[in-house]
């Protein structure tokens, strides 16, 4: 009956009823629940747990109360709950406990690193964290929080990795938000699978999956639940379809995100910055050029918002239009600048745009790839 990594039977727990049972303990309704998504008989049941059918029955009609504490972790460890479902709290669970009190933090932290430009320290935090929740999970010991946890965190990871790994390992990072995303869906909670659909988009974009970059950013935008959510959603469909060259999809994006910006509040992915950003990319990856050429002067002003990622992204996109304006002397002045930030922040997937935006300036192209030689030595190790 497993359908998925994390024995999909297992999602039934998940439901507002399950759950209201498990913060009950309520033993015989647990058990009940669990014969009704097993489709078990109480005899079937009473063969899983090794005990007879009629102290299966007295259990769950309530004239037989379990208070024994070996009784009720052996439960437990059959039906694959958490002991703390039934009251019990030993040494591991106790120690989980403790990991998900502090997950949160970890996340957030996580997430202030990458933002500021240490994504490397934010992949530090959040592997460990990773691993225990998966292993927690895949063991048959996961309730709602943690199961919340760990969708957030493997998008987390997958988001920090899609900064420090180069072009050629992107998908690495795509499959790890997928996996947030694949989790996030099952669990009821529109917010969270709103938040993973972006960051999934995202990374496919990035790891060269057009297509189902388009579909997945065009999911979030029409299941965003606030205007914020939206036009996060949609200036990364904007920045997908101009990477597809889709000229229609990106016209439709962008429009919206202009409307948006009077709705929305600014985030570190949806501002003017950004999207002035996105509009130039998407233009010049449409064949307008004369257009992206036009729209170079009216860049506004970065803002505190502003992550040391886009300033760099948006350095190397002004080089490329600069390039194309014919001016060199601008282009190695902003690729210069963007090379030295993704140096500074082990960035190597913005040196290899780096690199191919200065192929015609050798001085940019000889700085790019001895930084992008190093990083790539400092990633082997």
């Amino acid at each position: 009956m497993r359908t998925d990594p994390y024995g999909g039977i297992r999602w039934h727990w998940t439901t507002p009823g399950a759950q209201d049972i498990l913060r009950r303990r309520a033993l015989p309704e647990i058990l009940q629940l669990h014969r009704e998504i097993h489709e078990l008989s109480q005899q079937e049941l009473a063969y899983h747990l090794g005990y007879s059918t009629s102290y299966v029955s007295r259990i769950e009609t309530g004239s037989r109360t379990i208070t024994d504490i070996g009784a009720l972790r052996h439960i437990a460890e059959r039906l694959g709950l958490p002991p703390h479902c039934l009251g019990i709290t030993d040494e591991a669970d106790g120690d989980h406990q403790l990991v998900i009190q502090l997950a949160d933090s970890v996340l957030r932290l996580a997430e202030i690193a990458r933002q500021a430009g240490q994504a490397t320290t934010a992949v530090a935090e959040l592997w460990p964290l990773v691993a225990r929740l998966e292993v927690r999970t895949a063991d048959g010991h996961a309730d709602l929080d943690t199961l919340r946890l760990l969708a957030r965190a493997q998008v987390g990871l997958g988001v920090a990795l899609g900064h420090v790994l180069p072009e050629e390992r992107l998908a690495t990072a795509a499959r790890w938000t997928g996996k947030g995303l694949n989790v996030a869906r099952r669990l009821g909670d529109p917010g969270l699978h709103a938040h993973a659909l972006r960051h999934h988009g995202n990374e496919l974009r990035k790891a060269g999956f057009h297509l189902r970059a388009l579909d997945r950013l065009g999911q979030a935008r029409d299941t965003a639940r606030t205007s914020t959510e939206r036009a996060e959603a949609v200036v990364l469909l904007a920045r997908a379809a101009g990477t597809a060259g889709n000229a229609a999809v990106f016209d439709a994006a962008i429009e919206e995100a202009g409307r948006l910006l009077v709705e929305a509040a600014p985030t570190a992915l949806f501002s003017e910055f950004t999207l002035h950003e996105v509009r130039l990319r998407g233009l010049m990856g449409t064949d307008r050029v004369a257009e992206a050429v036009h729209r170079l002067d009216r860049a506004p002003a970065a803002g505190p918002a502003a992550t040391s990622q886009w300033r760099i992204i948006a350095a190397i996109t002004a080089g490329e239009v600069l390039l194309r304006k014919g001016d060199p002397v601008g282009a190695t002045q902003q690729l210069g600048s963007a090379i030295d930030g993704a140096t500074l922040h082990r960035l190597p997937h913005q040196l290899q745009r780096a690199v191919r935006a200065g192929r015609r300036l050798p001085e940019v192209r000889e700085q790019a790839d001895e930084a992008l030689a190093r990083l790539r030595a400092e990633l082997a190790a």
